[in-house]
């Protein structure tokens, strides 16, 4: 049985008029009224009652419209969730994102998610970069927000989100605060609070060769911590000094000052993926987080 012989007869039943049916249709008519006989033939039953003045409904073809207006809904509610589906509207995505993605990026572009795809059900789930790629392998993320691996990753798409310099975060009361500008040389001797090497080594190995610049000596580790509010917290405690993203002075913290650096290295942070499978959900994410 075909969906358009459906749509015909429901067409001719509720117009009971072959050449209004026909018009509204957009076909000939004796075209329409073929296509009505040969759905009565399939059914082997008379759906409508013709003579040269009007045509009636037949008690089979009563019977009938009610089924068949419903097949008709069904057939284009399911038209349009396989289009929305397809355009990433509709689903689910589980989206990973180290802790420095939600001071500004997350904040801008999660009201557009909700604007724009607010049947998509968005997953967030915060981690660190080495663990957000444990669990892309091991299929348990769609999309990460993540710096970069070092090397890269075989299979590993990526594209640039943000890159932000390194600045110094330091107790409020330590002498560098004194300093407008802090250079590796300033750095000599200083306790480091430090992100593991194992949960994220790009941006570990870019924080201690900055710190060795002056005299090759690697900098002495006072305290490993994994989140960088973590990391913040434990500088206002007077654990030692660190080297964050510059998107971390936006949030502001008593007990802390940020400085800049001279010749301050610069941290990526990118979106992260690997295909197969295709995702129509990730598709829309990433034109929304790429977006200008």
């Amino acid at each position: 049985m075909e969906l358009r012989r459906l749509r015909y007869f429901v067409a001719v039943a509720e117009e009971l008029h072959f050449g209004r049916a026909a018009e509204r249709l957009g076909i000939a008519q004796p075209a329409l009224s073929q296509q009505i006989q040969r759905l009565e033939t399939d059914l082997g039953v008379r759906l409508l009652i013709r003579n040269r003045r009007r045509v009636t409904l037949s008690p089979a073809g009563n019977a009938f419209l009610p089924g068949a207006r419903e097949t008709l809904a069904h057939a284009d509610r399911a038209a349009r969730t396989a289009r929305r589906t397809a355009a990433g509207e509709l689903g689910r995505l589980v989206l990973g994102f180290v802790g420095s993605a939600a001071d500004e990026l997350l904040p801008r572009v999660l009201p557009v998610f909700r604007a724009r795809l607010p049947d998509l059900r968005l997953v967030l789930r915060e981690m660190t970069s080495a663990e957000q790629l444990a669990a892309l392998a091991r299929g348990g993320l769609d999309l990460c927000l993540m710096r970069p691996p070092s090397p890269p990753v075989p299979g590993l798409r990526t594209r640039l989100l943000t890159r932000q310099p390194l600045v110094a975060v330091l107790p409020s009361g330590h002498p560098l605060a004194d300093l407008e500008e802090i250079a590796p040389a300033d750095l000599r001797g200083e306790s480091l609070v430090l992100f593991p090497r194992e949960k994220g080594p790009w941006l570990h190995d870019v924080i201690t060769s900055y710190c060795h610049r002056a005299d090759g000596a690697r900098p002495e580790v006072a305290q490993e911590a994994v989140m960088m509010q973590t990391i913040i917290a434990l500088v206002a405690a007077g654990t030692g000094i660190s080297l964050v993203p510059a998107s971390q002075r936006s949030l502001a913290r008593p007990g802390v000052v940020f400085r800049p650096l001279t010749g301050a290295p610069v941290v990526d942070l990118v979106a992260a993926w690997s295909e197969p499978p295709y995702s129509p959900a990730r598709t829309a994410a990433l034109a929304i987080l790429c977006a200008p």
